[in-house]
């Protein structure tokens, strides 16, 4: 059996030709281009296995495609404002949408917009769900990271304001990037500020287990699979590589270049925009304002692809490529449903407001239903209707009949 194809998925803030290209990780060969506008940063995401979603730079709608239709615009997912970061749920339920101070938060099988929180005072920046779609985590310009829970969010009763199970205030300027690391509930969270600092904080607890100081502002955060490595990208090009398994006892640490001179890749002219490892951890994706991406041997610390972009690089992801991606025959399962823009009642105004969240009016007794659940739910709404429409023929056919065949008077 073949080892399955990792792909290097990326955008920039020009596009003239396309807007979303991906191409083979080790050979260079470019697979698939997707057009239609220019996705921002933090905007990329993977939904279920078959389409690819991109936030339009400075526009208020989501461009939708199917993976193997590239030059096709699908759907545009329209949304109140301006979108600043999105992130889909590894099970493929849910889609998450910054949108200025708030996150929307979508239902993919109904297209429902089930809940707006707004607990952020400023933008928000970065999106991202657990590997086990039970927890998201917001990062915004207001210095704050807010760790939810999708179960408690989507159960809240109306009368309550849903809080986050977490708040991490212990950033001084705005959060640039977030990742999360393996482990569902007990997970690892990497953040990043222009605060000079890079963070590492413990889902379940929510303790602050490492804090690394660095001489420049950090834009982009990422971990390895194993956790071995954190890497952090700077403000003036240089990529920092932070060993997690030697790091000693203390809570405060500083990386000093000139000590670490082999833990630093250097190549990028401007600042580094977004990171993204390997699944064996051998190799480091970086984008750059420098327009310019760069792949590099983790080991050695040498810049082994570049390839050049036409604009400032605003995602650059490394994925296992999909088998919807590689097989041109491939179609989704379901079609994608048309988004609400709205909250259920939002346009007559009668939704429930309390303090900064509005809750959908007719989530009554929401739970969280598994794919199959949702599936079998939406089949048997269908078989009711075909019921109802073979009744309805049957009565006209009737009709018909005895209307054709009753006595000429």
């Amino acid at each position: 059996m073949a080892a399955p194809m990792e792909v290097a998925v990326c955008t920039d803030s020009a596009a003239p030709m396309w807007s979303c290209i991906v191409w083979e990780l080790h050979s260079g060969a470019n697979l698939l281009t997707y057009r239609g506008g220019q996705a921002g940063p933090r905007g990329l995401a993977l939904l279920n296995g078959e389409y690819l979603l991109a936030a339009q730079l400075g526009k208020n709608y989501i461009s939708a495609w199917e993976l193997q239709r590239k030059d096709q615009l699908q759907q545009k997912i329209m949304c109140p404002g301006p979108v600043t970061c999105l992130t889909a749920s590894p099970n493929g339920l849910y889609v998450l949408a910054g949108v200025a101070e708030s996150i929307h938060l979508w239902e993919v099988s109904t297209g429902n917009l089930l809940v707006i929180l707004s607990r952020h005072y400023q933008d928000v920046s970065c999106l991202q769900f657990t590997g086990d779609s039970s927890h998201f985590i917001s990062g915004g310009k207001d210095c704050l990271v807010l760790v939810w829970s999708l179960c408690s969010v989507l159960q809240a009763d109306p009368s309550r304001i849903p809080a986050p199970r977490h708040v991490w205030s212990h950033h001084t300027l705005p959060i640039t990037d977030l990742h999360c690391g393996f482990g569902g509930p007990l997970a690892r969270v990497a953040t990043s500020s222009l605060d000079q600092t890079v963070k590492l904080w413990e889902v379940s607890s929510g303790e602050l287990l490492l804090s690394v100081l660095f001489d420049v502002s950090i834009m982009a955060v990422t971990m390895d699979l194993a956790e071995h490595h954190m890497f952090c990208g700077g403000s003036e090009g240089s990529i920092f590589q932070v060993d997690l398994f030697t790091w000693p006892g203390q809570r405060e640490r500083s990386f000093h270049p000139e000590q670490d001179a082999g833990k630093v890749f250097k190549g990028h002219r401007n600042q580094v925009t977004c990171l993204s490892v390997s699944t064996d951890g051998s190799v480091l994706l970086s984008g750059s304002h420098d327009e310019t991406v760069r792949l590099w041997d983790v080991q050695s610390k040498q810049c082994i692809r570049t390839v050049a972009l036409k604009g400032p690089v605003t995602n650059a992801t490394i994925l296992l490529a999909p088998v919807s991606m590689l097989s041109s025959d491939f179609r989704p399962s379901l079609p994608l449903p048309h988004f609400n823009k709205h909250l259920l009642g939002a346009e007559h105004g009668d939704e429930p407001r309390h303090g900064g969240l509005t809750l959908r009016l007719g989530l009554h007794q929401q739970s969280v239903l598994g794919g199959q659940d949702q599936l079998r739910v939406r089949v048997t709404e269908l078989e009711d209707e075909v019921r109802n429409l073979r009744k309805i023929n049957r009565d006209l056919f009737d009709f018909s009949t005895r209307f054709i065949t009753r006595p000429a008077k």
